[in-house]
């Protein structure tokens, strides 16, 4: 996890004023399918933390910056007062995708994420940007070969100028997968020959490289968490 200096000393602040007068918080989860309960880490996050975190999760398959929150998703989110909300998007902002779907990462992928910077801000949340898990596709050497590169470096950029908390999944996914290899990847496919989404034991893994970030970038939610059932390097 990369952040500032300012940056951290302003999400420990915010962790005491969103966690200050109750023991139980809300966690928002808004992103695409790798996200998801039924397709992303989303379940195995939640198992995470104990019953005083309620996780409520809001991703939506096929989604993207762009047309998750055209489809009037944030209304919802913003009415359940969460104390933090964590974005992940980045897969379907790509080219290929569409006029209704895609981003550009140096302008419109951005400007989004300073969108739901802002309205997660203006209820008083801590806003956390994700970047996006990679794909596990790897090249003839054996390492990952991503396309995502441009929007994880758009997130880290936003998440650096708006000074908040910043969660690394893409770099943290892309050393993991290199470190174990093509066959144990191929483990965490929800399906045979599907690259991007995870089944129960790649969801997991996915989550503790979440929760291991978010111990740095918000360190007041270690007190919450609750043992791995597996580990980040999945041995």
């Amino acid at each position: 996890m990369l952040i500032s200096g300012t940056a951290a000393a302003q999400s420990r602040q915010e962790v005491h004023s969103a966690s200050s007068g109750s023991d139980k918080i809300t966690i928002a989860l808004i992103g695409d399918s790798t996200v998801e309960d039924y397709s992303g880490w989303g379940v195995a996050f939640e198992k995470r933390f104990n019953n005083q975190v309620k996780v409520i999760n809001f991703a939506k398959g096929g989604a993207s910056s762009k047309s998750w929150y055209d489809g009037n998703r944030m209304p919802a989110v913003l009415d359940a007062k969460p104390d933090y909300v964590l974005i992940q998007f980045g897969h379907n902002d790509q080219p290929g995708k569409g006029p209704k779907r895609e981003t550009d990462p140096a302008t419109t992928f951005r400007q989004q994420l300073k969108r739901y910077v802002a309205e997660v801000k203006a209820i008083g949340a801590v806003p956390v940007i994700v970047s996006s898990v990679t794909r596990r596709r790897f090249d003839e050497h054996d390492q990952i070969r991503t396309t995502l590169g441009p929007w994880a470096v758009a997130a880290k950029e936003v998440a650096s100028e708006l000074e908040v908390p910043f969660v690394d999944l893409h770099n943290r996914s892309i050393e993991l997968h290199n470190k174990i290899g093509p066959a144990a990847s191929m483990e965490f496919n929800f399906k045979e020959g599907d690259l991007t989404h995870f089944n129960e034991k790649g969801g997991e893994v996915m989550a503790d490289l979440v929760i291991k970030e978010l111990q740095s970038a918000v360190p007041g939610l270690d007190r919450y968490l609750t043992p791995s059932p597996s580990s980040p390097d999945a041995q």
